[in-house]
């Protein structure tokens, strides 16, 4: 696409994209709010809405008021945290695992050395990225996914560093609701936009 965005899966359009982003950046947004913010009619913003829910990258609670007065409904990015976990997130996860499992039982050599709770978050990270359009390639020694060629790199320069935090908080979010010592702390982009690199870092869950 001419804007850069996914090619597929629940994000494969940049006005999800966009609603992503405002999630991310702050909890609890309102339909109205999003509508402000992006220009699109409300019906268009809870379909996009409707989708990025299924996807389980969004969640939805019902405001708790002290007034009178109908309660809105108000939407996060699913982080895999607290109350911002998503239940589909979470049976995405374990499916990723099972169909890992499967895999790695018919070649042991793709197993990796990082420990089972951490194989399970590739697990789901890995599927996360290719339903988005991505072709991820993992190197578990390194702690890195490279992501060349990325599906944005004939999108605009100046939409890149949003797609970039959209879907680093994405990948994040996959790692959390795994469960494990893994997650992702930044990309790395070079002079070609074609070019991308995920970061990802061990943290103090390995001592347990």
């Amino acid at each position: 696409m001419a804007n850069g965005a996914p090619v597929c899966g629940p994000i494969s359009t940049f006005s999800r994209v966009r609603i992503l982003h405002l999630v991310q950046s702050r909890a609890e947004r309102t339909i109205g709010e999003l509508c402000e913010a992006t220009g699109l009619h409300p019906n268009t913003v809870r379909e996009h809405l409707q989708r990025l829910i299924e996807g389980g990258y969004v969640i939805q609670a019902t405001e708790r008021r002290t007034t009178r007065g109908r309660p809105r409904t108000l939407y996060s990015a699913a982080t895999g945290t607290g109350d911002a976990s998503s239940p589909i997130a979470r049976d995405k996860a374990k499916a990723a695992a099972q169909r890992g499992d499967l895999l790695r039982r018919m070649l042991p050599a793709t197993a990796s050395s990082l420990g089972r709770e951490a194989t399970y978050q590739l697990d789901a990270l890995i599927e996360h990225l290719e339903e988005s359009g991505f072709e991820p390639v993992v190197d578990d020694e390194q702690l890195t996914v490279d992501l060349t060629p990325c599906p944005h790199a004939a999108g605009r320069a100046e939409d890149r560093p949003m797609l970039c935090s959209v879907h680093l908080g994405l990948m994040q979010g996959v790692l959390a609701e795994a469960g494990g010592p893994l997650a992702a702390e930044a990309v790395r982009t070079s002079d070609l936009p074609e070019e991308c690199t995920v970061r990802l870092r061990l943290t103090e869950m390995t001592a347990a």
